[in-house]
């Protein structure tokens, strides 16, 4: 699949591959103003332009995904995930600081990467009578248990 992608300056890097197999496109921050570093305290977040907007076609979004070595290196997680094929502006990446050291982010540095994702059209119904699974709908007998039910 293609898509195609403007850039809404001149100096906003074309989103790119690493290897073949790779399943996302690195995105960089760019800002307006490319001089322009940013600092991310501990516990703080900024939204980082990137430059770039998407042609994203109906049934598909773009998921905005950590990169593993600003994630893990930095401790800088993505958050605001979703691009829906409606969106037409510009991609901004939402970078949550979740370390302990303030990070400087620099223009040109990769900041996200952007996996495609086809959507599935679904809307909600409210059961209002009766228990709301009257039969198994899954092959799983977890119940209503949450977080560690599988296990540590």
């Amino acid at each position: 699949m293609i898509i195609q992608y403007q850039r809404l300056r001149e100096d906003a890097i074309a989103p790119t591959r690493g290897h073949p197999s790779d399943a996302g496109l690195d995105v960089y921050y760019c800002p307006p103003n490319h001089i322009i570093p940013r600092w991310i305290n501990p516990g703080r977040n900024a939204l980082l332009q990137t430059g770039l907007k998407f042609e994203i076609p109906h049934g598909y979004m773009l998921e905005v995904k950590n990169r593993s070595s600003v994630a893990s290196k930095r401790g800088l997680l993505v958050g605001a995930c979703v691009i829906d094929s409606g969106y037409d502006g510009e991609v901004f990446i939402n970078l949550h600081n979740v370390g302990v050291k303030k990070q400087f982010i620099e223009s040109g540095m990769k900041i996200a990467q952007l996996v495609m994702v086809p959507v599935v059209a679904f809307r909600a119904q409210e059961k209002t009578t009766g228990p709301l699974y009257e039969e198994a709908i899954t092959i799983s007998n977890r119940g209503q248990s949450a977080l560690g039910s599988t296990g540590e």
